[in-house]
C-alpha cells in the first residue's frame, strides 16, 4: 500500500446561511484520500463504521478505487457523525452527535487495526492528532512503519504549550500540517512565512501551513527552503475537507518527489476538487487529468 489515512464521520453541515447539507460522508479520512488518489494509486482507508453508513459511501469508495479493507463494520455501535458549523470568517466547529461512550471505539486507530487491514507497513500515513492529547506512542509507532508520516491538529490550542510539548507535538511526524489559526495558538501572531520558520525552530522537520484562499506556506526547517503556494482559483461550495484533501495530496507529493514546491502544488490543486461541491468530488475517470491541467497552470503562476 502507498498511502495510508483514518477515520469516517457522517458530517450534518450548517453553512453559515443556515442552509444544511445532511448525511454527508467525511471525517477526514475519504477527504484526505481523494488528494492522496489524485497522484497515486494505490490507497487505503483505516475506519470503524455501524450498519447505518449510508450505500452511498461504500459505493463511492469502490467508484474511487480506495482500498476498504480497513473499513470494519461494528454491529453493536453506529457510525460516527457530528454537526459540521461553519461561519463567514472561515471558522469550523464539530460537535459530535453520539454518546460519549460510543466515539472512542469508532475512531479505532490502533496497531491492531493496521494488523488486520494489511497496512502494517505503507510509504506515507496521515494522521490528526488533539493537540492537549496526540498520544506519541501510537504516533511513532506509524512512524516506524512508513517512510513518511505526516500529522495534522484537529483544533488549535485552548492555551500555549509548554516548550518540551510543543516540540513533541510538531516534531512526531515527518510532515506538520496546520491552518493559520492552529499555527497562531502554538506560536503567537505572525505572518504566514514566519509562523512557519517558528514551528520549524520547534521541531517540524517540514511544514505545510494552510492560508485558505491565500494558498499555503511550505517550509523545509533543515535548509530554510520556503515556497508560497498560491490557491487555485475555483467556485467555494463547501470549504469542509479542503484541508485533509491538501495533506493527503501533500504528502503523496513529498513522498514521491521530495520536492517541496512540488508537495505544495499538489495540495493546492486537491484542494480545489474538494471545494467546488458539498462533500466529496463524484468519481470521474477523467479526475487525474483535470489535476494536471490545475497543477500546470498553478506552476505557472506560483
Amino acid at each position: 500500500m502507498d498511502f495510508v489515512t483514518f477515520t469516517i464521520i457522517i458530517d450534518d453541515i450548517v453553512f453559515p446561511d443556515g442552509r444544511t447539507a445532511m448525511g454527508v460522508l467525511g471525517g477526514g479520512g475519504p477527504q484526505t484520500a481523494v488528494g492522496m488518489k489524485l497522484w497515486a494509486d494505490r490507497v487505503g482507508l483505516i475506519a470503524n463504521v455501524g450498519a447505518d453508513l449510508p450505500d452511498a459511501a461504500r459505493q463511492w469508495l469502490d467508484e474511487m478505487d480506495i482500498d476498504a479493507a480497513g473499513v470494519r463494520e461494528t454491529d453493536e455501535l453506529p457510525t460516527l457523525r457530528a454537526w459540521q458549523l461553519l461561519e463567514e470568517d472561515g471558522r469550523r466547529t464539530q460537535i459530535w452527535r453520539l454518546l460519549p461512550h460510543q466515539i472512542g471505539p469508532q475512531i479505532g486507530r490502533t496497531l491492531e487495526s493496521l494488523a488486520a487491514s494489511g497496512y502494517e507497513t505503507v510509504r506515507g500515513f496521515h494522521i490528526g492528532a488533539h493537540v492537549e492529547s496526540p498520544n506519541l506512542e501510537f504516533l511513532r509507532a506509524l512512524r516506524a512503519r512508513c517512510e513518511v508520516l505526516s500529522l495534522e491538529i484537529f483544533r488549535p490550542a485552548e492555551k500555549p504549550l509548554r516548550p518540551n510539548a510543543l516540540h513533541d507535538l510538531v516534531s512526531a511526524g515527518h510532515i506538520f500540517s496546520l491552518n493559520q489559526l492552529e499555527a497562531e495558538s502554538l506560536v503567537g501572531t505572525g505572518e504566514p512565512v514566519e509562523l512557519a520558520r517558528r514551528l520549524g525552530e520547534a521541531g517540524a522537520p517540514v511544514v505545510a501551513l494552510r492560508c485558505g484562499a491565500a494558498g499555503s506556506v511550505v517550509y523545509r526547517a533543515d535548509t530554510g527552503e520556503t515556497h508560497v503556494i498560491p490557491a487555485v482559483a475555483a467556485h467555494v461550495v463547501d470549504p469542509v475537507g479542503a484541508g485533509n484533501a491538501y495533506c493527503g495530496a501533500f504528502l503523496a507529493g513529498w513522498v514521491q518527489t521530495r520536492d517541496l514546491r512540488t508537495a505544495g502544488l499538489y495540495g493546492a490543486v486537491a484542494a480545489s476538487f474538494l471545494i467546488e461541491q458539498v462533500g466529496l468530488p463524484p468519481a470521474r475517470a477523467d479526475l487525474r487529468q483535470r489535476a494536471q491541467e490545475r497543477l500546470q497552470i498553478l506552476r505557472e503562476q506560483a
